[in-house]
Order: C-alpha cells, then structure tokens, then sequence
C-alpha cells in the first residue's frame, strides 16, 4: 500500500499512472503515423515532437501550485479530461498537420496535471519510512504503461508498415474514458483532507523552491537519469549498426533495459531501508557510468545485454529515488509545486543534454555519445558530494 491510501485506492492510483502512461505512448507514435499518411515535411515531424513539451515546459510550476492548492485528485480529473478530450479531438479532426500539433500539445498538458497529480498523492500520503516504496511501485507502473502503449499499436497495426491511425485513436479514446473513471476511485481523502500551508515567509515560487537545501541538486539529478535514458533509446541502434547488430537484437537489448529498470523499481523501498536513500542514488549512477562508459567498448553481442541490464538497474533507481528526495526536501505546503518543477527540469533535460552531448561527441560516433553521457553522469555523482538524505 501507499502510505495512508487503502488498497482499492491505492490499485487505482497505479492503474492510473500505467493507463496515462499507455495512452501516451500510444497517442504520440499514431500522431507520427498520421503525419507520414499526410506526406508532410521533416521539419513538420520535429514540430509534432517538440509541442508536446511545450506546455509542460510553461505551465509545471504554476500546476503544481494548483495541485497544493486544489487537491490531488482534482488536478488528475481535469488531467484526465484533457487526455480524453485530446483523443477525440485527434479521432474526429487529426486530419492536419496543424490539428496533430494541437492534439499532441493537449496530450502534453493533461499528461501534467495527470502525473504531478499522482506523485503529489504519494508524497503527501507516503510516510518518509516509505517513500522510496510507495514512489518504487509509482514508476513501476509508469515503466508498464510505457511498455503497453507501443504493444496495443503492435495489436491494432498487424504487419502492415502504417497502421491503421483511426482504430488507434478510438483505442485511445477508450483508455482515456478508463483513465477518467479511475480518477475517482482513489480516495477522497487525498483531495478533500487539509492542504498544508505553504511556508511562512515564502512566496511559493520557482526560485524560493530552488534555495531549498538539495532541491537544485535534486533536479539537475533528474533531468540527467532522464535525458540518458534518451540518449540510450536513439543511440543504442546506431551503436548496433555500427557493429552490425540486427534490430532484433537491438529491440532486444533496449527491451532488457527496460525490464531491469522496472526489476530495480520493485526492489526499491526494501534496498533504501537496508542501505540508506543517498547511498542507494550515488551506487546507482555509479552502476549507469560505468555501464555507459563499457558500452563505448567494442564486445560481443551477449556481453552488450548484460551491460543493458546494470544500465537499467542503475536508470531505473534514479528517478523514483529523485522523486522521493524532492518530496522529503520540499518546504511544507509545496511538494506539488517541487515535484512539478522537476518535470519541468526533466523537460529542459531532455532538450539540452542531448543536444549537447551530440555536439561534443561529433565525430566520434555512437561509442562517443555512450562515453560522454557517461562523463555527465559522472559530473552529476560530484554534485551529490555532501548531500545527506537519511
């Protein structure tokens, strides 16, 4: 169970976080599909990718002040509502570029209000003794539903190249009806309970959360296990083929990240208790350094899966690991607002570090990006020099 939340509340709040998770992951590589139906050009796709971060990059923090202020589940309703709306919206009107913009932008916002909705449920109802469990099995869930979405595409598409667009937006708009009825099966006490005050003498706001001792430290942490696990999915194929792997293989290997990611996550809260949370996340990125740097060594294919498997061990630790660091750290009354600042913070991640990884490796092919993401997680193990958690 999740701290003080019931288990039929509890099983909701984690059908929730994999439901959101599918449609997602379910909604976006249709809206890709649907583009390559209309023939438009490749800057066009780039736009679809990028305006799904555009909302969250604008309104995290002012949705997590909504979430202290409102209540959770409030906020995960009207997240829901935006996610089935922008369903049927892409399902009755996708039929442009234009319309795919907006329905992907919509699918941005509601998948906000959706997953900021449930960490602050976590963190307001999971004891400190817990939190690395409760926000263990949270990710777990999430890790799941990523794992989904991609698998009911597989289902509706067959073995044709493009799969039928239209049956997959009905499908979504099937889940998103699921995921709002879910919503208010999670216990009313969340929302309708007391909401902390926020902290005397702050105003809430973005940079009076990042004087927070260990908040900064706490994002920069995040938006780095995060945008590696990027760097991971777009560059592992091009490591296979420089190495002549076929993208069977590759599939596989990316698969066995994924699992070991989601393993770790299940083991989380008993492994925190036994060896503390701040050792837990420094073993962790230690184990994804290494992991990344032994990538960027020509090996046999076998050998590759194994280190997948500790890269995923390590990635997976790190971001529920974050989550709870940022809720125990977060002044009273705001641990919506932090928790959103970090999806925030994730957001400007996957943006920046990519990019920047990408321009420093020039040349050096995929070994190189696998050996500079290892250096940065390398630097963000420097940064947690200090830091004291337990």
């Amino acid at each position: 169970m999740i701290g003080e939340l019931g288990r039929p509340s509890a099983t909701a709040l984690l059908v929730h976080s994999t439901l959101i998770q599918a449609v997602t992951f379910l909604v976006r590589p249709a809206a890709t599909y649907r583009a390559l139906e209309l023939d438009v050009p490749g800057f066009a796709l780039g736009l679809l990718a990028a305006s799904y971060a555009v909302f969250p990059l604008l309104l995290a923090v002012p949705t997590g002040g909504l979430v202290d202020r409102l209540g959770e589940r409030r906020l995960m309703a009207t997240g829901s509502a935006v996610v089935l709306a922008c369903s049927a919206f892409l399902l009755l009107w996708g039929s442009s570029i234009a319309a795919l913009v907006i329905g992907t932008a919509l699918l941005g916002a509601g998948q906000l209000g959706c997953v900021v909705g449930q960490q602050a449920v976590v963190a307001n109802n999971a004891g400190a003794g817990r939190m690395d469990s409760a926000f263990g099995y949270l990710t777990f869930a999430a890790s799941l539903g990523q794992a989904l979405g991609p698998l009911a595409i597989s289902m509706v598409g067959g073995a044709s190249i493009r799969p039928d667009t239209q049956a997959i937006f009905l499908l979504s708009v099937v889940m998103g009806l699921v995921l709002f009825a879910t919503t208010f099966l999670v216990s009313a006490q969340v929302s309708g309970g007391k909401r902390n005050p926020v902290s005397a003498g702050s105003n809430g706001s973005a940079v009076s959360l990042l004087k927070a001792p260990g908040v900064a430290r706490a994002l920069a942490t995040s938006a780095t296990v995060l945008a590696v696990v990027d760097l991971t999915m777009v560059y592992l194929p091009a490591l296979g083929a420089d190495r002549g792997l076929t993208a069977a293989t590759v599939g596989a290997m990316l698969t066995v990240r994924a699992v070991f990611s989601m393993v770790s996550r299940l083991l989380l809260g008993r492994v925190s208790r036994r060896t503390g949370r701040m050792r837990l996340l420094v073993v962790s990125l230690a184990l994804s350094m290494a992991a990344l740097a032994a990538a960027a060594i020509p090996m046999p294919a076998w050998l590759l899966f194994v280190v997948m498997a500790v890269l995923g061990l390590g990635l997976g630790i790190g971001q529920p690991l974050t989550m709870s660091w940022l809720s125990a750290q977060a002044p009273a009354g705001q641990r919506g607002r932090a928790l959103a600042l970090r999806l925030a913070g994730n957001r400007v991640g996957q943006v920046v570090l990519p990019s920047a990884i990408g321009v420093v490796a020039a040349g050096l092919g995929a070994g190189g990006v696998f050996l500079a993401s290892a250096a940065v997680v390398g630097g963000t193990l420097l940064l947690l020099r200090g830091v004291q958690l337990d």
